[in-house]
């Protein structure tokens, strides 16, 4: 994971590469693994950072879809179901299972979703995370002593899986280069190269220094999510928007409003949705909401409206209803939803399975689909760069493949350093190496200065925002916490990257600038 030498390697431009991926999401980044896996010469280029965009602001479960089921995609529930299950077995480090109830105030709420969700318990197979049962009104407080009582009658407690989101992004990357493969941040792709009809290269501009690259290669995949219609027109400029950007929102509260660490999943909202409201970090993730949106953005802001249906929702099923003051962190992503084909179908309608295009120049682009299903849909694409590039025949290795970092020595429930697995005694090493990198950056939100070290030097974090957002947390859990320590990791980061001070004021600048969207006045 080092940049400047993997740049080096693609500026050669000697080699032509066998398979380039265009973003560096859930998605790109599953494709590299499974790419590079089986033995091609495979390259990702990503304009930003890893997991920037969507795959850094989920709802961090991984799931077969308890709403799906409800809505008879059953296909869909089995693929991420299976998939729940692999993820968890080779990434153990960073998937766990969750305990989540469904508060019942009517008669026939348990019995109803009692039902369904041992449906769902079967469904899971021998990969299934446990039982889903029935509960009485006292076991429903017993699991969750905040929610609300008037009315209670039970509810139903099931069993699914949940992670951390850019950093089982960032540990597919370390995976993807554990297999040969290159991958780069901060390289945006500007144009197709084609000979003849057919695309046989990509043109790209490295963000830090201007520098075009060009770059040779057999076939390309776009795994750009919302982006994608802009590398679709690169190929053929009168192509019509095959995805549409929805807009999902999350709030993040103090661990008080779900103390014993089961979490609260309401099947029904007002507006027909499903929402969450589910430990993570020492904190509670809420959300989520599915706002259609004109345009897509890298950094989406959260509605007014948004953020007020969360809290009034979360309000009917907590004891205290939490208002804007609770809120220690908004963040909004962008769901790559695939354009319907009828103009009134709502986005929680759209289906959330995945699709592959081939266009007739051979640019592979796959939209749709969710973090759970990232490595099927990783070997679905790479089979078609097989067939188009004239790759040999390989198999897809990916459903047995430890994700670096694979250890099961650490609890993603209650080490802050188990994401980084096996690595987790090397990143310590470092504050016991050097005394100026000891301690800790942040006690309240559980964040060592060695871990700023470690990123730069092993996980190609480039700038502030990079470390605190999706190397850490630290933005997504409690935003002017985090404003208060980013001098530190511009500090320590500037030194590591060989930066002077001007560096140091511009990424602080740049980062509060973004920060100040991630909490509420």
């Amino acid at each position: 994971m080092n940049r400047n030498s993997i740049l080096e390697k693609v500026k050669n431009g000697s080699r032509a590469w066998d398979v380039v991926i265009i973003g560096g999401g859930a998605t790109g980044l599953g494709c590299a693994v499974d790419s590079a896996s089986r033995g091609f010469k495979t390259l990702l280029l990503e304009q930003e950072d890893f997991a920037k965009g969507t795959s850094s602001r989920s709802t961090k479960l991984v799931h077969g879809g308890v709403r799906y089921l409800q809505q008879g995609d059953v296909s869909l529930v089995f693929e991420a179901l299976s998939e729940r299950g692999l993820m968890f077995k080779n990434a153990p480090h960073l998937v766990t299972s969750q305990s989540f109830v469904i508060p019942t105030y009517d008669w026939w709420g348990a019995p109803f979703y009692t039902v369904g969700l041992k449906v769902y318990d079967v469904m899971g197979g021998k990969l299934g995370f446990g039982s889903s049962k029935k509960l009485s009104r006292e076991e429903a407080i017993e699991a969750l002593p905040t929610v609300e009582q008037e009315g209670l009658k039970g509810g139903v407690i099931y069993q699914d899986g949940q992670f951390d989101d850019s950093r089982m992004a960032v540990s597919l990357a370390q995976t993807a280069v554990d297999y040969g493969a290159a991958v780069l941040n901060y390289c945006k792709v500007i144009k197709l190269q084609k000979e003849g009809d057919f695309i046989n290269g990509v043109i790209a501009i490295d963000q830090e220094t201007g520098e075009e690259l060009i770059i040779k290669t057999k076939t390309v995949i776009n795994a750009t999510g919302v982006f994608s219609n802009d590398i679709i027109k690169m190929d053929e400029p009168e192509a019509e928007d095959i995805v549409v950007p929805s807009q999902g929102v999350h709030l993040v509260l103090n661990k008080e409003f779900l103390p014993n660490g089961a979490a609260i999943m309401v099947p029904h909202t007002s507006d027909g949705r499903v929402m969450f409201a589910v430990p993570w970090h020492n904190h509670v993730v809420v959300g989520t909401t599915d706002t259609l949106m004109e345009n897509e953005s890298l950094e989406p802001v959260a509605l007014d409206s948004e953020i007020d249906f969360i809290l009034e929702t979360a309000g009917k099923y907590l004891v205290k209803q939490p208002t804007r003051q609770d809120v220690l962190s908004v963040f909004a992503g962008l769901r790559p939803l695939a354009k319907p084909s009828g103009e009134d179908k709502e986005t929680k309608e759209i289906s959330r399975g995945h699709k592959i295009m081939i266009s007739g120049s051979g640019l592979i682009t796959i939209i749709g689909g969710k973090w759970t299903t990232y490595r099927k849909m990783a070997e679905d694409a790479i089979e078609k760069a097989i067939m188009l590039g004239g790759l040999p025949e390989r198999e897809c290795i990916t459903k047995h493949l430890p994700v670096h970092g694979f250890s099961m020595d650490v609890d993603p429930k209650t080490d802050p350093m188990a994401p980084y697995g096996r690595d987790k005694e090397e990143v310590m090493a470092i504050g016991n190496e050097k005394k100026k990198y000891s301690g800790w950056l942040s006690e309240k939100l559980r964040i060592y200065k060695a871990q700023v070290v470690w990123a730069v030097r092993n996980e190609m974090a480039r700038t502030v925002e990079d470390f605190l957002a999706r190397r850490t947390r630290a933005l997504f859990l409690d935003a002017r916490e985090s404003i208060l320590i980013a001098p530190q990791v511009a500090d320590i980061m500037a030194s590591e990257l060989g930066k002077r001070r001007k560096w140091k004021k511009n990424q602080i600048e740049a980062y509060e600038k973004v920060a100040k969207n991630y909490f509420l006045e």
